[in-house]
């Protein structure tokens, strides 16, 4: 098994094996994603099998959690600060489970309103609130409140609202929506996406869940590395 002290060699070595330039790996042990190198006496960076595990798990924890996080998780590791580290990780798996939670909540909406001409709109849709009020058959005050939040937002003539063609759309998408029971907070995080047209939707949230989970792979990969830099750092 190997230990922190197996020498790996020159910079060059580490480089090569680990998939980056010359200089990345300086610039790695700089900002301290990798621990210090001994020098020999010429002066020449003397690298062991810690310097690579750290360079390799830097970049699969930097496609999982972001360049940021990962400099973060190494350094913290480096300085005797595991559980520092370890609470890094905990804050980009608690973060993709939030992003999990809410493309769940997009393609829930999304076939809620599967029925919805959301992109087929005409200019004869215009209509006061009260028109718009009865035609979905809720009070004007909600619609007052939709607007208030941020939700669907009239044109104004004046003092009175008057709801664009696009505008009645939208106001028909969240009355389903609140019929399916979704609060206003969680409107706000799905109903801009809603508004794509059907195929843009469709692939928007298709791109979403591959990006969710290829960072959840990464992060895996990432904390598997992980384990073993802490394993040789102790």
């Amino acid at each position: 098994m190997e230990n922190r002290h197996s020498v790996i060699g020159r910079t060059g070595d580490v480089a090569r094996r680990a998939g980056y330039s010359v200089q990345q790996v300086r610039d790695l042990e700089r900002d301290g994603v990798l621990p210090a190198a001994e020098r020999t006496p010429g002066g020449h960076r003397m690298y062991r099998e810690i310097h690579l595990r750290s360079a390799l798990a830097y970049r699969a924890l930097a496609a999982g959690a972001g360049f940021s996080e990962a400099e973060q998780i190494l350094r913290a590791v480096h300085t005797g600060r595991p559980a520092q580290a370890l609470a890094v990780l905990d804050a980009v798996h608690a973060r993709l489970h939030t992003e999990r939670r809410e493309l769940e909540l997009a393609v829930r909406a999304a076939a809620a309103v599967s029925t919805e001409p959301i992109a087929e709109v005409r200019t004869s849709d215009a209509m006061t609130i009260s028109e718009l009020a009865a035609a979905l058959g809720i009070r004007p005050s909600t619609l007052r409140h939709w607007d208030a939040t941020g939700l669907v937002v009239p044109d104004r003539h004046g003092s009175a609202r008057r709801y664009s063609p696009a505008q009645v759309r939208d106001a028909r998408i969240v009355h389903q929506l609140r019929l399916a029971g979704y609060r206003i907070p969680r409107l706000r995080t799905v109903l801009p996406e809603l508004l794509r047209t059907p195929g843009e939707l469709h692939a928007a949230l298709a791109d979403r869940e591959a990006a969710i989970t290829a960072r959840s792979r990464a992060l895996l990969d990432g904390s598997a590395a992980l384990a073993e830099v802490i394993r040789l750092s102790s």
